[in-house]
């Protein structure tokens, strides 16, 4: 049996306030972002994933949301290196993974999700993890969601 690695999403919030301070400096000097550059909302936050190693297979998710909202995770492509250049819409990759729990559902019903899309996304992950040691990732929080309330993690199967 194959071992497993389960690696929890940890917000970077020095990135996270550097896409801030581009989007004020913008606003106070009334400038427009450049051609296709991809500005932080202010539902949204930059995540990482830290790689210890590299030759993984997607297994699983495991997210919790605490109340009902919405989570949606962007990855960013492996070209973003986030201390030379401005988020492009282009680095952003497809699918995303958007994690719900609808008003109403009891605390321990499962997090839902678009399955499909949540399982591609995982497996692109672990393609990435082979020539990266980290990935950064926009999280999005709606519809009650956010920071305080969530818990996200993916698990591996370690490739020997």
């Amino acid at each position: 049996m194959s071992a497993e690695q389960r690696l929890t999403f940890r917000p970077d919030s020095q990135l996270t306030e550097v896409m801030r301070l581009r989007v004020q400096s913008l606003q106070q000097r009334g400038q427009k972002r450049q051609d296709g550059e991809r500005l932080l909302r202010p539902h949204e936050a930059v995540y990482r994933l830290d790689f210890s190693q590299q030759a993984l297979s997607f297994s699983h998710w495991g997210v919790r949301l605490a109340q009902a909202g919405r989570l949606t995770v962007t990855a960013t492509s492996q070209h973003w290196t986030p201390d030379l250049t401005h988020l492009m819409t282009r680095q952003l990759l497809e699918p995303a993974g958007v994690f719900w729990r609808a008003p109403g559902d009891s605390p321990d019903a499962p997090i839902q999700c678009y399955e499909a899309d949540a399982q591609e996304f995982g497996e692109r992950i672990a393609e990435l993890a082979k020539v990266r040691k980290a990935m950064f990732f926009l999280f999005a929080f709606d519809e009650g969601c956010s920071p305080d309330n969530i818990d996200c993690s993916i698990t591996f199967r370690v490739d020997k």
